[in-house]
């Protein structure tokens, strides 16, 4: 058996379906069986012979190699899913309801029309939704996504000067909290420690462990203890390199934890 990792848009998640005996190169463009209907992907990985025999999640399959009348379908369902996001747009401001719509998007057998948005409060899209459906023929959704969905959906520059890693390089998106940028004893700063979506920087989470294991034993900013230099105040700490300042009798002093006399 042969498992592919296959996305559905560029830099997007990576999902695994079920190749059978299919041999299929990467960049190659498939046609998949998912819960929502038949969707146009490209395949992006192939998984290792160990790691098919540890792989327990539930599979759909590869149905086939995407032809060029299917391409030219995908194209078509692109085209009319602009226009449907033109539609839902002018729709919701005729019913007055304040939705900041992202994307539109049709499976490949067309069986349903997926619309994400943004808004701040929970809104009754019903009316909406029967609108669309009059008009396409086909289910419906309607997707209201957070602000950190948003900004990978949209794509900009985050405070580093790099493409946001949401819109580039992750394709999961992992809880962040707040206990992470304490840890890397950053200034609670919100200008400082969010990103473009206005929620804590995803990068918090890359050196959190590293942060975590090198931090053991340190003393926090403010405690007195006792040194080779006498009994003194900590007035700043160097987690990475395990070393901080105390105050002892008006002189500051450096000490690297590892080599640390009392």
């Amino acid at each position: 058996m042969n498992i592919y990792g296959v996305v559905f848009r560029d830099r997007g998640k990576i999902y695994y379906f079920n190749g059978e005996n299919k041999r299929i190169p990467n960049r190659v463009t498939v046609i998949v069986e998912t819960e929502k209907g038949e969707q146009f992907g490209r395949v992006v990985s192939r998984l290792s012979k160990e790691k098919v025999l540890s792989y327990e999640g539930e599979m759909k399959k590869i149905l086939r190699i995407a032809t060029k009348k299917d391409y030219e379908h995908y194209l078509t369902n692109l085209k009319d899913a602009e226009e449907a996001l033109k539609k839902a747009r002018l729709f919701s401001k005729e019913l007055g309801l304040t939705m900041n719509f992202i994307d539109a998007n049709f499976t490949f057998d067309r069986k349903q029309l997926l619309f994400n948005f943004f808004a701040d409060e929970r809104v009754d899209f019903r009316e909406l939704a029967k609108k669309l459906a009059s008009i396409y023929h086909t289910r419906i959704e309607l997707r209201q996504v957070g602000a950190r969905d948003k900004a990978e959906h949209i794509g900009g520059i985050g405070i580093c000067g790099r493409n946001l890693c949401c819109a580039s390089c992750l394709t999961h998106l992992e809880s962040v909290t707040m206990n992470m940028a304490k840890n890397q004893n950053l200034a609670l700063n919100p200008s400082k420690i969010n990103g473009a979506c206005g929620r804590l920087l995803c990068c918090l989470a890359y050196e959190d462990t590293e942060y975590l294991r090198c931090s053991k034993g340190m003393p926090s900013v403010g405690q007195e203890i006792e040194t080779s230099f006498g009994k003194g105040k900590v007035v700043s700490i160097d987690i990475l390199n395990r070393k901080y300042k105390i105050l002892v009798q008006d002189e500051v002093k450096e000490i690297y934890l590892d080599e640390k006399a009392t």
